[in-house]
């Protein structure tokens, strides 16, 4: 581990908890759970079964404002960052959009009368579907393909950079729900509960894109290193 990241392997993760709350929630996607007490975070990860060299290379990319992916310095395991990722995946699918839809449709008058509120919900479920669409793709076709590689098996017919060529960023258009939200819902009984919903668009919108620049920053460099060595490999043969 570089020893000038920000977080290293003796740190207390508490403290690392209580210096950035966002890495709750990679603690949650590589699967740790809370009551570690004042363990290091290579105690904590290793008495968890969790690589922590991979669990800091992620704190310390999403905690730190910039990020050069380095061979040299490339210590992270590419299988625990694809789990990390998928997990990540079904956060986003299965709880974080669904309970945020729940919430708008509390926060927004959806008796069918109110035009605005009905293009809302209509704009947020297409978005939902483009999410579903990006993530079921990398979880079909871009995993499965790793999960080949890392056993040493070339796809003649797929590489990375295949995926690089169709990859988007998803936040985008939580963008455009924003500012649908902000500039013309006119909402007077449920201030609260929009701004929540809003507060809550915010922080996924900031979650996503940061979840795509772990796949861009780090997945696919460490993935094209890989495709790279293995060739190699079969060339010496």
């Amino acid at each position: 581990m570089n020893n000038s990241h920000k977080y290293k392997p003796t740190d207390k993760m508490s403290d690392l908890i209580c210096d950035n709350f966002s890495l709750l929630m990679v603690m949650s996607r590589f699967g740790l759970s809370l009551g570690f007490g004042d363990k290091n975070v290579k105690e904590v990860c290793r008495a968890q079964g969790v690589d922590y060299q991979t669990f800091l290379a992620v704190a310390n990319f999403i905690s730190e404002e910039q990020y050069t992916y380095s061979e040299e310095e490339n210590n992270f395991s590419i299988a625990s960052l694809m789990e990390y990722l998928k997990q990540a995946h079904d956060y986003f699918l299965n709880y974080n959009l669904p309970d945020m839809r729940l919430k708008l449709m509390e926060a927004i008058d959806c008796s069918g009368t109110n035009e605005i509120a009905c293009l809302i919900l209509k704009f947020y479920d297409e978005y939902v579907k483009e999410v579903r669409r990006h993530m079921e793709y990398e979880n079909r076709s871009v995993f499965t393909y790793v999960e080949k590689l890392l056993k040493g098996d070339l796809s003649e017919h797929y590489s990375i950079s295949s995926f690089v060529d169709k990859h988007h960023q998803i936040e985008t258009k939580l963008k455009e729900l924003k500012n649908i939200i902000i500039k013309y819902y006119p909402e007077k009984e449920n201030n609260n509960r929009l701004n929540a919903v809003l507060f809550d668009i915010f922080n996924c919108e900031k979650d996503l894109a940061s979840h795509c620049q772990v796949e861009d920053y780090m997945f696919v460099p460490a993935v094209a290193q890989l495709e790279r060595k293995i060739r190699e490999e079969q060339v010496r043969k």
